[in-house]
């Protein structure tokens, strides 16, 4: 009986994982990231007492911005070392450390701006993650492409926080759209492949889940932010 116990555990572990339910557990972690994300941003927004804290004290908002960037390449970096427990924690903390800086998107932008641009950006997230999905095309090459420009409209943030210049700004921001609309596609397809190396082990999947939503979260977000940049009415 024992051996029979130990043929089973390894027959389920070797097993090949459910692709529609893992996608679907992937999404699922992504939506609940957002979610802690927009309500926080938005208790924040709406709390002068929180404003003052978080946005109002240049050494908490840059310190939360650093803290975040360590959290993202934590879990990223640390995935294969660290407990599937320890980067769902991580995964969630950062969605609520995220929503603490973007909150200063509800103090700069009319609410009605903010929902356009959301279900803009809802739409076309939705579509390019179907066409990634779907589609056989190799979109490898494209992500190679497309990982550079997202460098190039980095650099070219950074040196227009010394410029100003409203024509780069807005290079940046229809640039920033069009890349991330492009990761997206690319992200789908790569988390779909490597899922498809997978075994069926709880533990294995739900790791690859968490970087799997921590990629199209971050994906959404970006693509949001630069859409709100072109469509948002500011205050």
């Amino acid at each position: 009986m024992e051996y029979n116990n130990q043929q089973a555990e390894q027959a389920a572990i070797s097993a090949p994982i459910n692709i529609s339910a893992y996608m679907t557990r992937v999404f699922g972690w992504m939506t609940l990231a957002l979610t802690i994300t927009a309500l926080t941003a938005l208790s924040v927004a709406s709390s002068d007492a929180l404003v003052n804290l978080f946005l109002a004290n240049k050494f908490v908002f840059y310190g939360l911005i650093i803290g975040q960037l360590l959290l993202v390449m934590g879990i990223s970096g640390l995935i294969n070392r660290i407990s599937s427990t320890l980067a769902t924690l991580l995964f969630i903390i950062y969605s609520a450390a995220n929503g603490l800086t973007l909150s200063v998107l509800f103090l700069a932008y009319a609410q009605s701006s903010i929902a356009l641009a959301f279900f803009i950006t809802a739409g076309t997230f939705a579509f390019m993650v179907a066409y990634g999905y779907f589609t056989n095309r190799d979109l490898t090459s494209m992500g190679s492409l497309l990982f550079m420009g997202l460098i190039g409209i980095i650099i070219a943030s950074v040196v227009n926080l010394f410029m100003s210049s409203e024509t780069l700004y807005w290079i940046i921001s229809y640039a920033g759209v069009f890349i991330f609309v492009g990761l997206t596609a690319y992200d789908a397809q790569k988390i779909k492949n490597q899922a498809l190396l997978m075994n069926d082990d709880s533990e294995t999947a739900q790791k690859g889940a968490i970087l799997g939503a921590l990629t199209l979260y971050l994906d959404f977000i970006n693509l949001f932010i630069f859409i709100l940049r072109i469509f948002g009415g500011r205050k």
